[in-house]
């Protein structure tokens, strides 16, 4: 079971546009939401927002947090986390309070950590951004490039 499979097993509750889904327009969420399917236009959200590794978006994503496993083409604007796992393609420009970028990952643009939306009760005392950096993955990286197609 691949880490996607897993993903969409345990969030089988939440709104799901899945692969057979194409949309053109705006979308907008307010908790979470899972697009494995063709989205173009803009997506906006308070909420938490997964990509699925079918999934194509071409437009501007505006959310709260974000995890992307599949492509997308357009600026991604986050309050607080960004997550690009392995497979994912990124055309775009990211802003992100935090972000993560696992090996594997395409990210094409430019990329800003900022210090993100203050957050009521938030312990942390300083505005510094936080990078998180991953290298969770056990293959060497050669295996990964060789697989991409």
């Amino acid at each position: 079971m691949t880490e996607h499979q897993k993903y969409m097993a345990e969030h089988s509750g939440k709104d799901v546009l899945s692969s057979d889904v194409e949309i053109k327009g705006s979308i907008k969420f307010q908790k979470e939401l899972l697009i494995d399917g063709k989205v173009e236009g803009e997506i906006n959200s308070d909420g938490v927002l997964t990509i699925g590794e079918n999934a194509d978006i071409h437009g501007e994503i505006k959310t709260k947090s974000i995890t992307v496993y599949g492509k997308v083409h357009g600026n991604i604007t986050v309050g607080e986390r960004c997550e690009l796992k392995s497979r994912c393609t990124l055309q775009g420009d990211l802003k992100a309070a935090r972000l993560v970028i696992e090996e594997g990952a395409t990210f094409i643009g430019k990329s800003e950590v900022t210090s993100g939306k203050s957050v009521a009760g938030s312990n942390s005392g300083g505005s510094r951004p936080e990078i998180v950096r991953n290298d969770e993955s056990p293959a060497p990286s050669k295996a990964a490039f060789a697989s991409r197609s």
